[in-house]
């Protein structure tokens, strides 16, 4: 009796805490949007309420906490009534019975779309988690294109559940980290969402790289105080000298975000006292004649750091971000950032495309949110066309990065590019044409190599000739999809052809060998083949035999099934010939799925060890490579899907792997000791070797015997712990 009533009391508990959690939601939204009709709200809150009723989170609590939160999400957000409706219902069409049907049928076409647009696809049956993962992100943008308030509602979900990552199982928690820091942050910054962005970019932080989030974090923490004190101490100045000019405005600081200084500190390869944007102050004014007036008067008190003036009114980000930079030398030479902008730039800022977003009866957008979501409809647009999963999530990828670089033709026209963005990249903005009969530019009046990095205001001229064509040696360094799309399907186009061919005439030559006519073949009896072993047509079989992705024999054994298709006792395999000729060894630990006889090695750019997860790229002549799917170089490498196949780690776990580590620590005394004794206790060390620095850094140089990622992980971790080492880096050779 008892139990039941503790059971009972704690029901009435939860009831009253997620009814007193919606009835703060209904407060907040007739404060923002007073004359929005909020009887749908209820409805939607009832109807999850009884749907999700037996369903607890992982955390413990009612599963109806999870979309209440996301509702005040964008609530804060000030969004309308049907958004925040379909937050509280956007998980009961992948989580309960519940139908699009239902939902329909009680809340509308506009509320039954937008649930439509975030539930994940998850009635389909996928080969792979990457392809479940790419299918639901692709479902995501179309959905986007038709209607904005998807993405925001994507944006909310995502945000809550990094906010409770922490009841998750640790693989999982590393999985959502990642792909919200390569995703969902992106996504957010090309919206515009800054202070969404940035949250996210920190707990997912925090998951993917303890150390150094710790690390981080440390560091800004012993700082803060006088950081703080310096920070409002120039704040009131700069109140007073905007009130003696007779400028209106309000003056706000801020201490840049953990992982947006790691970034920073990573690239330029500087310490934090060397980040200029650490500290910054952020003036809000009335207008934007005010704004420059404001720089002024912040120019007549501190002096400014040449070359860090940076104007985002006249030249807004693409994300709609404006705002005026300026860097300027505080106390004790302490370098501030200050930023100047209006209370509208201000709230674009923080809040994107949602800050100014309106939906027009009809379903219509503004003139001016088409023109802001242009980037999204192109990015979809050169999106469609990739079947292969693992190509279309990197180039997503790199669609999202920021784009910072705003270049010009010689008429003046902006071409806004992605950072490190060279002359190539620029042509094929221009046009295709132009990107495929690229011999040469010029940047700024001098001839420069079309690896060249574009920077801020250079001027572009493309240089072409009839008949030119990309080289493969393009996909090395462009950085926009658009150029590489482009490359790849050049490529594609000219080298099927070949390869058809080639694989033809290997056919024919496996049949002389195995004593089998192959000329008696009928292209009805090649098409039925090809279709039985997974292509659509006899040309896709031809070609996959000719790139070495079909073995010429398994495609014979379909033909001529009777035969017996035997070589000469006695006789080398190809694979063992190869091997030889090229001085390679076996890859043992690793074989290509469903064969035992084909070449596989480690790729030398990048030597996976057992645990990473691998991809077989299909050379000419060599076999089959095996990179990490982490390495620089396959995103360069797999602009053939064809040539992409699937590899397997197979041969005992005792194996090991000479792995290459980088150890950067104060010099002390005691440090190689303590360093060789953590080593040794769990791997044998190759080599060793230490260099010291004149301002008592030590860099220390290892090579270790590595079983697989696991011992990897649990070795770093050891040497982490060791008194003044700041950090350990594996090191892949170039």
């Amino acid at each position: 009796m008892d139990n039941i009533s503790s059971t009972f009391r704690q029901a009435i508990s939860t009831n009253l805490l997620t009814l007193t959690r919606f009835r703060d939601l209904l407060k907040k939204i007739k404060q923002n949007r007073p004359s929005e009709d909020l009887e749908l709200l209820r409805r939607a809150y009832q109807f999850s309420a009884r749907t999700h009723k037996r369903q607890v989170r992982l955390s413990g609590e009612p599963f109806l906490s999870h979309p209440l939160e996301v509702a005040h999400i964008l609530a804060d957000l000030r969004l309308d009534v049907p958004t925040i409706a379909t937050a509280l219902l956007h998980d009961v069409v992948e989580d309960t019975t519940v139908t699009l049907d239902e939902i329909r049928s009680q809340f509308g076409d506009e509320v039954a779309h937008l649930v439509e647009g975030v539930t994940k696809i998850s009635k389909l049956e996928f080969a792979s988690r990457e392809e479940r993962q790419a299918e639901n992100m692709r479902k995501m943008l179309l959905a986007m294109v038709d209607d904005l308030r998807v993405i925001f509602v994507k944006l909310a979900d995502r945000l809550h559940n990094m906010r409770t990552l922490r009841y998750l199982p640790s693989e999982k928690q590393q999985r959502v980290a990642q792909e919200t820091l390569e995703i969902y942050a992106p996504l957010a910054h090309r919206m515009g969402m800054g202070k969404i962005r940035g949250e996210l970019e920190d707990m997912a932080f925090a998951y993917i790289d303890p150390h150094a989030y710790q690390e981080i974090r440390e560091e800004i923490e012993e700082k803060r105080r006088y950081s703080e004190d310096l920070l409002k101490e120039m704040a009131s100045a700069i109140e007073q000298k905007l009130q003696e000019n007779g400028l209106q405005a309000r003056v706000e600081w801020r201490i840049k975000r953990l992982y947006s200084t790691y970034k920073k500190m990573k690239r330029q390869k500087e310490d934090l006292s060397q980040i200029y944007d650490l500290l910054a102050v952020r003036i809000i004014t009335q207008s934007v004649n005010d704004c420059y007036a404001a720089m002024g008067v912040v120019h007549s008190v501190w002096s400014p750091v040449p070359g860090r003036i940076k104007d985002f009114i006249a030249m807004p980000r693409p994300n709609l971000y404006q705002s005026l930079h300026t860097t300027v030398i505080g106390k004790s030479g302490q370098p501030v950032e200050v930023q100047i902008r209006t209370e509208e730039m201000h709230r674009t800022a923080e809040e994107g495309i949602a800050a100014h977003w309106k939906y027009k009866e009809g379903g219509m957008y503004s003139a001016a949110d088409e023109q802001s979501m242009a980037w999204l409809r192109q990015l979809v647009e050169w999106q469609q066309e990739m079947s292969d999963p693992t190509e279309f999530l990197s180039t997503l990828k790199i669609d999202l990065y920021p784009e910072e670089v705003y270049t010009f033709t010689p008429k003046g026209k902006v071409v806004v590019l992605p950072r490190d963005a060279t002359p190539v990249d620029f042509a094929y903005a221009i046009h295709t044409e132009v990107g495929n009969t690229c011999t040469g530019a010029k940047v700024n009046g001098k001839l420069v190599p079309l690896r060249y990095r574009l920077r801020n205001g250079d001027i572009a001229e493309i240089a072409t000739q009839k008949g030119g064509h990309p080289s493969r040696d393009w996909l090395t360094f462009v950085k926009s999809s658009r150029a590489r799309n482009k490359i790849k399907h050049w490529i594609n186009v000219t080298e099927r052809a070949s390869s058809i061919d080639l694989g033809r005439k290997l056919l024919e030559k496996e049949s002389r060998r195995y004593n089998v006519s192959w000329g008696k073949v009928s292209a009805e009896e090649l098409t039925k083949a090809s279709q039985g072993m997974g292509y659509p047509h006899s040309d896709d079989l031809l070609s996959a035999v000719g790139f070495g992705k079909a073995p010429p024999r398994q495609v014979l054994a379909k033909l001529f099934p009777e035969s017996v298709l035997e070589e000469k006792a006695g006789k080398k395999t190809l694979t063992q010939t190869v091997q030889k000729a090229l001085g390679m060894t076996p890859g043992a630990a690793l074989q290509v799925k469903g064969f035992h006889d084909l070449l596989v090695y480690r790729a030398k750019c990048c030597e996976p060890i057992r645990g990473e997860e691998v991809v077989g790229y299909i050379t000419r002549g060599k076999g089959v490579a095996v990179h990490a799917k982490s390495c620089s170089n396959v995103q360069n490498l797999l602009y053939e899907p064809e040539r992409r196949i699937e590899v397997e780690w197979v041969a005992s776990p005792d194996d090991s792997y000479p792995v290459q580590l980088v150890l950067r620590s104060s010099d002390r005394p005691g440090l190689l000791k303590e360093l060789t004794a953590a080593i040794t206790e769990r791997t044998n060390i190759r080599n060793i070797e230490t260099r010291f620095a004149e301002n008592g850094e030590a860099t220390i140089d290892l090579t270790l015997d590595i079983t697989d990622k696991k011992h990897l992980e649990k070795l770093v971790t050891a040497m982490r712990k060791i008194h003044g080492v700041r950090d350990v880096e594996r090191i892949h050779k170039v």
